[in-house]
């Protein structure tokens, strides 16, 4: 007893230490239980706690999540090997799915392992993992205690060991369509941090957060995005004229004339109003005045009861947006919103995984990533779409349009967008 009372007086007279030279930092791990801590996937003894560390135990796998969810913060801890160790800290990850993909791994593992055979450089200690490629020889030999940090920023991951900065990574740096549509987490703004086991033993101990501030104004793009309305007019915008197969076939003089009445219509219909860009029930698309091709965009959207739009990409409908309790319509409205609705064939899904719109009135949030002929989408940052396969509903039958105009469906009810950014990817 004397003993572990010892124990209990060190671990808080050591926090008291960091807290003075820590301002901001507040610990996640109490020295002595899991509390806060939700265990997910166990196929063994899992983690538990001794002499003030988490342990994750010999052939315990399993991965150990914070019950709170992070956006921006910094990360500190450390951390002790064995010969051979391999686990991961999993940052603005979900519960379900695998954390390296649905949400991020930095790498936890003994660089010098020889039991996985050659590393590939995504592979290191404190990779992101699949994605980031480390610096290498800054890590302590297995038995010897580590001290790390992991900073995530917006779109910036850092981590720093034992001092060295070994990691800096600008995610929206990855613009390649194979590696974003197997990442999907990576576009995540927020979600849990957790310890990712892989059945063997690494002990962690001193982890404390640092929320750091996040600021959205509205119609402000984030870093590496473009905003397509900028909250005042409609710069940037113009009118529907037919779909993308009659406007081919127009020739120039027919379509330039037949824009110039659409642009009219659009705006008597479409307003920028208190920086809100508002449709009033009446009236076509609102359509972007330039094509794009490969893209993430966010869009935040509401809608009032019975209300359906939805956003399409490349001049195809479409993501689909509706009230999620409505009964009008042929379809099913209560799987909600994010679906790629004029999806016909077999194993390209045209409705989302789950419902996650926000009730009506409140905003929603798109997060959407097109590239190739896949796309994915996130609603209110919940996953619903992954890598599914967009049909050319113009033309069926058809490969998508390489290149086509984002348009804000019209469905004759009132809308509200805000918040419409893009950010423009390689092939």
């Amino acid at each position: 007893m004397r003993t572990k009372f010892l124990g209990l007086l060190f671990f808080a007279a050591s926090f008291l230490v960091r807290a003075e030279v820590e301002p901001g930092f507040v610990p996640i791990f109490d020295g002595q239980t899991l509390n806060g801590w939700k265990l997910m996937g166990r196929n063994g003894p899992g983690y538990g706690v001794t002499n003030g560390v988490i342990f994750c135990a010999h052939h315990g796998g399993g991965n150990l999540f914070t019950e709170k969810e992070y956006e921006d913060f910094i990360l500190r801890f450390e951390f002790k090997l064995e010969p051979g160790s391999n686990n991961g800290i999993g940052i603005r990850a979900p519960y379900e799915g695998d954390a390296a993909y649905m949400g991020m791994e930095i790498q936890v593992l003994d660089d010098n392992v020889t039991k996985y055979g050659p590393l590939r450089p995504e592979q290191h200690h404190g990779a992101v993992y699949d994605v980031f490629a480390p610096k290498v020889g800054s890590q302590k030999p297995p038995g010897e205690w580590n001290t790390e940090e992991i900073t995530a920023q917006g779109r910036h991951v850092k981590v720093v060991l034992n001092g060295n900065v070994i990691t800096d990574a600008d995610l929206n740096s990855v613009t390649n369509s194979e590696k974003l549509q197997h990442h999907p987490g990576m576009l995540r703004p927020r979600g849990h941090i957790g310890f990712l086991g892989h059945d063997d033993y690494v002990e962690f101990r001193n982890l404390r957060v640092k929320e750091l501030p996040v600021s959205h104004p509205d119609n402000t793009p984030p870093p590496g995005f473009k905003a397509l309305f900028n909250g005042k007019d409609l710069n940037g915008w113009k009118g529907l004229v037919g779909n993308p197969a009659k406007r081919a076939q127009m020739s120039p003089g027919e379509l330039a004339a037949a824009q110039k009445k659409a642009d009219q219509r659009m705006r008597d219909h479409w307003h920028a109003v208190d920086g809100l860009l508002n449709y009033d029930g009446h009236g076509d698309n609102l359509c972007t005045s330039r094509d794009y091709g490969n893209f993430e965009m966010w869009v935040d959207w509401k809608i009032t009861a019975d209300g359906d739009s939805g956003i399409y990409l490349r001049g195809c409908p479409q993501v689909q947006i509706w009230d999620p309790n409505s009964k009008n319509g042929k379809r099913d409205h209560s799987v909600g919103s994010g679906g790629l609705h004029n999806n016909l064939l077999k194993g390209n899904a045209n409705i989302p995984t789950h419902r996650a719109d926000n009730p009506i009135g409140e905003w929603n949030k798109f997060r959407i990533l097109m590239t190739g002929d896949k796309v994915t989408v996130y609603l209110n940052d919940e996953l619903v779409v992954h890598n599914v396969t967009m049909e050319n509903s113009v033309a069926r039958g058809s490969p998508l349009y390489p290149l086509g105009q984002i348009e804000l469906q019209n469905h004759k009810d009132p809308l509200w967008f805000k918040n419409i950014y893009i950010r423009e990817l390689g092939k």
